[in-house]
């Protein structure tokens, strides 16, 4: 290195300091005029130095030290292209590879995912609801894989209802938690983390019943009644042990075509979930599918899931709800006071058997409708039977297939008079 090298180099550093020093000292000080003369004036000392050095690279981290990332990339554009650049100088760093570029917020979207809940590690989100969402998780002690759902309870309530919330939420996670049966997804434990309540869940390898429920993706008849009957059952245990579900649907029904698996879920979080809520916060379930007597906030029992259940059916055969009103209160008095329409309106190569069946189950009056889910389960099983041996399109006549259907249960199919 020669003495002039030497001094450019000295020169350099010296100019480095002094620029660390204004900043950090001077420039918080000045008005906005005065800082920009002084920033222009340094900027100018800067290309003097640049003139009289050979090693017009350098200034790269000066600049950036005066206008922070805008300052790195004018520096790496103007002066990487210098031509008198020494040749065994290290080439400048590309403006794209700078690490603290900001991320737009379309990238990180859904993507705020806490890495632990409780005792759970978190390892995806796998569904999101207005009042939180829905996560594939590893109890890290058994390395068991679960599901959790949380709850914002703290972004729905306030005050005394936050508190009666949160009570009854973990009550009815306890109760829902002693549930043991094939047919509905075991609750592992529930508990309060980062403002959310959450239960942890048997993590179901399948989808939900929603699916098939629009055109062209309809179940086949006798597979679809199976599926109904097992829900049927399902529900009869759950009554029988004093849990009422109260927001049976399509959505709420994990199945497993391939492995024959049917669950039902949200026992416990049902009354607390966005679906499950008015604008009100009055009335729980979700509107379509709600009894009368659960959409008039009167008391409600394990009849009210087989109301909804009858609904789930007949929109599973139809692919259209038996009730749509175009507004809340239209809606609350056809289900209040409209009977349902007959499935065989909609698809007329159904028996009428299985008519029979749906129309009990969407019965207004409680007293009418199917008192127990067994009941419901052994009707649908029956007709699963008779058109396995004569579908009505085979069997000729509607009438012929009607006669090889025989009901559990005699006329009328109900515990009370009409």
């Amino acid at each position: 290195m020669t003495p002039g090298d030497g001094l450019r180099w000295a020169a350099l550093i010296l100019t480095l300091l002094a620029a660390a020093g204004y900043l950090v000292a001077v420039l918080p000080r000045l008005s906005a005029v005065q800082a920009l003369c002084s920033s222009g004036l340094l900027i100018a000392a800067c290309g003097v130095l640049l003139v009289l050095s050979s090693a017009g690279w350098l200034l790269v981290p000066m600049v950036a030290l005066l206008f922070g990332h805008g300052g790195y990339r004018l520096a790496v554009t103007r002066f990487s292209r210098l031509p008198d650049r020494p040749a065994d100088s290290p080439p400048p760093l590309a403006a794209t590879t700078f690490p603290h570029q900001p991320v737009p917020a379309a990238a990180t979207a859904g993507k705020a995912t806490p890495a632990t809940l409780g005792r759970y590690r978190i390892e995806s989100e796998i569904g999101r609801g207005s009042m939180g969402a829905v996560y594939m998780g590893r109890d890290p002690q058994i390395g068991r894989l679960v599901a959790i759902k949380t709850l914002a309870l703290s972004r729905e309530f306030e005050g005394d209802k936050l508190v009666e919330a949160r009570e009854r939420f973990f009550r009815e996670a306890e109760t829902a938690g002693r549930l043991q049966h094939p047919g509905i997804v075991t609750i592992f434990d529930a508990g309060e983390a980062r403002d959310l309540a959450y239960i942890a869940m048997e993590y179901i390898k399948g989808e939900d019943l929603q699916r098939y429920t629009s055109p062209g993706r309809l179940l086949p008849v006798t597979q679809l009644l199976e599926i109904v009957a097992r829900v049927a059952e399902a529900l009869a245990y759950a009554h029988s042990q004093g849990v009422v579900h109260r927001d049976i649907k399509p959505a709420n029904v994990m199945v497993d075509l391939e492995s024959g698996l049917v669950k039902v879920t949200d026992f416990g979080v049902a009354r607390l979930d966005d679906s499950s809520r008015t604008r009100t916060g009055l009335v729980l379930g979700t509107p379509s599918f709600m009894s009368p007597e659960q959409m008039a906030g009167r008391r409600t029992d394990g009849r009210s899931d087989l109301y909804s259940l009858g609904v789930m059916l007949f929109q599973l055969l139809t692919a259209s709800l038996p009730h749509q009103g175009e507004t809340m209160a239209k809606l609350m008095n056809q289900i209040a006071n409209e009977p349902a329409p007959d499935i065989r309106s909609l698809r007329p190569e159904l028996p009428q058997e299985l008519a029979d069946v749906v129309a009990l189950a969407l019965e207004k009056r409680p007293e009418v409708r199917y008192a127990d889910g067994g009941q419901m389960a052994q009707d649908l099983r029956t007709l699963v039977a008779a058109m396995l041996v004569a579908p009505p399109a085979e069997s000729g006549t509607v009438e012929e297939f009607e006669k090889t259907v025989t009901f559990s249960r005699v006329e009328p199919r109900h515990n009370s008079e009409s």
